[in-house]
């Protein structure tokens, strides 16, 4: 999750007399005990019990790691009765940011889709959200017993490691594309012209605050929006435009977020996603943009990007999805798209979320991307977006 970090305060989520009123779940390891470790995990097992637990780590957004963005970590060695021992990270609510949608949303996806998901992606163990006090605690596995790699702009990811990862979101895509459960039982599932995830993205004050502030106070932010002729004002108004143009297209379950510090690469070659916090009923393109854009490299992203399209098409059909656009259509798309991982995707994202490397170089290749692409021409005679209001 790239989003809301930094000296820009959405909301604080923490009022003594609701908290009081309600189950918040720890913000702090200092907080964890057995008896609400076994609450947690019986989210997802109601006949587990917590024997007890050793915390090996805890990291905060605070703690200048620049490894937290959205959401805290505490990592420990777990013992439920019955069970192996093993090694669970609990990710937690950050108390210095009004963050309920993308926490309930997360939750939501590990306890009541990932059950029944055959796809490369975290084991939950437990996971709960407190609307009173916009906490959560989610623990899942602890990936690196499986001994994955996970990758970012600063590390090689090889054309075959990008097909790895296309494999899953593939399989992801194919087993909802178009499918009734999202609009019946899973209809929580929001898309992105609506609901809680619509409002914090589109309302000028909250997300493009956001943006507006980080364009003014980093430079290089304002330097490469001037170097290709940008303002956020009219990237604001061309990725409603586009998120709209999206949502009368094929939709199926979008991980939302696919950068590709959200993914992890597995030992026999395949790709894992991380990170569902945007998680949304939205066109396919949406992910598949963001990770092909992000993964590779500027000179290996324009020789191979097409390509890529046209494997994951591929996949998406031997998936079952029989009527997955043509490599034109899907190429036309992909142009679109790039405008939101540019002003969504980094330009949200303050320097002490990541680490400056980690942040410039995303820009440098969304940036590069979108020139490429020549997306604003791409999108120019979709119709504009309705007002927000």
């Amino acid at each position: 999750m790239c989003m809301l970090g930094g000296g820009y305060r959405l909301n604080p989520i923490f009022e003594m007399e609701t908290i009081a009123m309600s189950k918040a779940f720890p913000v702090s390891a200092e907080e964890i005990t057995r008896e609400r470790l076994t609450e947690l995990v019986q989210t997802i097992d109601p006949r587990a019990e917590v024997e007890g637990f050793e915390i090996t780590a805890a990291k905060y957004h605070e703690d200048g790691s620049n490894e937290v963005s959205t959401a805290g970590r505490i990592e420990l060695d777990l013992k439920v009765s019955g069970r192996p021992n093993e090694k669970v990270v609990i990710k937690i609510a950050r108390p210095d940011i009004f963050a309920q949608a993308i926490y309930r949303n997360e939750v939501a996806f590990y306890t009541r889709i990932r059950p029944s998901l055959d796809i490369e992606t975290p084991r939950a163990i437990g996971g709960e959200f407190d609307e009173a006090s916009g906490t959560f605690g989610l623990a899942l596995e602890d990936l690196r017993v499986r001994g994955v790699t996970f990758p970012t702009v600063k590390t090689a990811v090889s054309v075959e490691d990008v097909r790895g990862i296309l494999d899953t979101l593939a399989a992801l895509h194919a087993r909802f594309w178009q499918s009734e459960e999202l609009l019946g039982e899973l209809s929580f599932v929001e898309p992105h012209i609506s609901g809680d995830l619509y409002r914090l993205f589109h309302d000028p004050d909250l997300v493009p605050g956001l943006v507006t502030n980080e364009c003014k106070n980093e430079q290089f932010k304002r330097e490469m929006l001037a170097a290709c002729d940008l303002s956020s004002n009219q990237l604001y108004h061309d990725y409603r435009k586009l998120q709209f143009h999206q949502a009368t297209l094929p939709f199926t379950l979008c991980h939302g977020d696919a950068h590709v510090g959200n993914t992890y690469l597995t030992p026999d070659g395949r790709g894992g996603i991380l990170d569902w916090q945007l998680m949304a009923r939205g066109y396919f393109m949406h992910d598949l943009s963001y990770i092909i854009i992000t993964s590779l490299d500027v000179a290996t992203r324009r020789a191979h990007d097409r390509s890529l399209i046209d494997y994951y098409l591929t996949q998406l059909r031997s998936n079952g999805v029989t009527n997955a656009p043509n490599l034109e259509t899907a190429w036309l798309e992909f142009r679109r798209a790039a405008t939101w991982c540019l002003y969504i995707g980094w330009l949200t994202t303050p320097v002490e979320n990541y680490g400056w490397d980690i942040n410039v170089c995303n820009h440098v290749r969304l940036f590069t991307a979108y020139m490429d692409l020549d997306s604003k021409a791409a999108l120019a005679h979709i119709p504009d977006a309705p007002e927000y209001a």
